[in-house]
């Protein structure tokens, strides 16, 4: 047995559940917030350099019409839904932040390491907007400069939320848990094997 294992007996399970024990889990916390302080440095330097660089309104093409930079102030969400709920969306974003931070003591797989590094860098990217850009505190708009298409224009923020929310569905397709266990096939029900 690999000594970053432990064996323990799961509640539903005849057969012991191979867990990471926890060293292995506090090793995968540098890599959470490392992601986290990497996502949040690149998405608020793109943001500083489009607020210099561009001028409101006015798009610029890079592949086309498929893809631009346009400087938008997002008072909403994604695609500027709920406008008028912005202290609200603050809030929301704030105990994202809080719920996934905490979790992230239990991981023990390191895709669900990354996405919750990109998920927490991108929410705390448009988080800071929310406090510290106008109109002001908790109601403040998020800047977006990514233009795609005539559909939506986003941020870097917005990418490493979408890329969090891919891995999170691969995991979950995949039958990986946050400690790194999965799901073995319907042969085996209710046991659990740990992630390659």
């Amino acid at each position: 047995m690999p000594e970053n294992r432990i064996d323990e007996t799961d509640d539903d399970a005849t057969e012991p559940v191979t867990r990471p024990a926890p060293a292995s889990r506090t090793r995968l916390v540098p890599l959470v917030v490392v992601l986290t302080l990497v996502v949040l440095g690149a998405d608020q330097l793109a943001k500083w350099r489009a607020l210099a660089t561009l001028v409101p309104g006015q798009r610029v093409d890079l592949v086309g019409s498929l893809l631009g930079l346009e400087l938008v102030f997002n008072p909403g969400a994604a695609l500027s839904i709920a406008t008028g709920m912005t202290w609200v969306l603050t809030l929301i974003a704030a105990i994202v932040v809080v719920v996934v931070a905490r979790a992230s003591r239990r991981l023990g797989s390191r895709l669900w390491a990354v996405a919750f590094g990109l998920l927490l860098g991108g929410a705390l990217g448009n988080l800071v907007d929310r406090f510290f850009r106008p109109p002001g505190p908790a109601r403040g708009h998020v800047v977006d400069f990514i233009a795609y298409g005539n559909w939506f224009v986003g941020n870097v923020a917005d990418i490493a939320i979408v890329v969090a929310a891919g891995l999170v569905v691969l995991q979950t397709l995949r039958g990986v848990r946050l400690d790194g266990t999965r799901e073995r096939q319907a042969d085996e029900p209710g046991t659990a094997v740990p992630e390659p």
